[in-house]
């Protein structure tokens, strides 16, 4: 295995000559490159497997903080906001990473096949846990794919296949059994944070949002937030800022605009939320900040 996990750095370290993000030709798939260690930057994880070849990063979801090194994965199962920051990385020896994304359907579809496993693992939106030796070698023939384009539209989908099955057989297991099977309290709560990711600008009620997912406004706000460590308003309201962020940055727009845009009636609300979640006013971080990489 280690042979194995060298041949990955290797062909993350070739693909990716400088830092950022490299889309590659496998649909879902990307490699991610990093000379110095960054700043906390916020994003959102669709739901995806996480991979740390090389370096470390540190993820901070609500008040719980994940540490990630070199051999170590994450699985996040809802769309989740985080803080990202990469601690461990230099031009002679950077942080190497990637990610796939999780194919909620496929993982139902295989389900089908496989026996039950009663658990009573509780709700979570994300989990992070050492690189199991078995999934080191499908991932090392996906990434083989990145240099062998004409093969990606037969074989990729079986090696993701495999990937997910490995997946479920291992420690994450659980947690993908319950984002794939209906009726579970983390598809349900899947399903609000897909709504709202979807329908961010759109004025929306507790209760509304309630009977989108099939449960009581209660146990929403109880599940909700043992998910995604936040509430459906708080979970809105970081989404939000997170998309005026990304259009005060790469589109230029005037701040005022992008805050209705976005949903708030109020430009003195959007602004003074801003700012408690970034630290400036909009126009102030997007003229300190513009330029600069995006983390993942």
């Amino acid at each position: 295995m280690p042979d194995l996990i060298d041949q990955c750095r290797d062909l993350v370290a070739r693909h990716c000559a400088g830092t950022g993000r490299w889309e590659t030709p496998v649909s879902g798939l990307a490699l991610y490159r990093c000379d110095a260690p960054t700043a906390p930057a916020r994003t959102v994880y669709n739901p995806r497997l996480c991979v740390v070849l090389q370096g470390g990063k540190e993820i901070a979801v609500g008040t719980r903080l994940l540490r990630l090194d070199a051999g170590t994965c994450l699985v996040a199962t809802v769309d989740m906001p985080v803080t990202a920051s990469v601690r461990e990385a230099r031009p002679d020896h950077p942080h190497l990473a990637l990610t796939l994304d999780l194919d909620r359907r496929a993982i139902a579809d295989m389900l089908i096949g496989l026996p039950p496993v009663p658990s009573e693992h509780p709700p979570a939106g994300i989990a992070a846990g050492a690189l199991a030796d078995a999934l080191v070698e499908p991932l090392w023939r996906l990434l083989r794919l990145v240099e062998q384009p004409g093969d990606v539209a037969v074989l990729a989908p079986l090696i993701e296949r495999e990937i997910h099955y490995r997946l479920l057989q291992g420690a994450h297991g659980p947690l993908l059994r319950q984002i794939a099977t209906t009726g579970t309290h983390l598809a349900r709560i899947g399903q609000a944070t897909a709504w709202i990711r979807a329908h961010y600008a759109e004025p929306t009620s507790i209760e509304a949002l309630a009977g989108l997912a099939g449960m009581s406004v209660t146990s929403l706000h109880r599940h909700f937030k043992a998910v995604t460590m936040m509430t459906p308003l708080q979970y809105r309201a970081r989404i939000r800022l997170q998309e005026a962020r990304r259009r005060l940055l790469v589109e230029g727009q005037d701040a005022g605009a992008i805050g209705f845009d976005v949903g708030y009636d109020s430009a003195s609300q959007f602004s003074r939320e801003y700012r408690r979640m970034f630290g400036r006013p909009p126009a102030s971080d997007a003229a300190r900040l513009r330029g600069a990489e995006p983390g993942w």
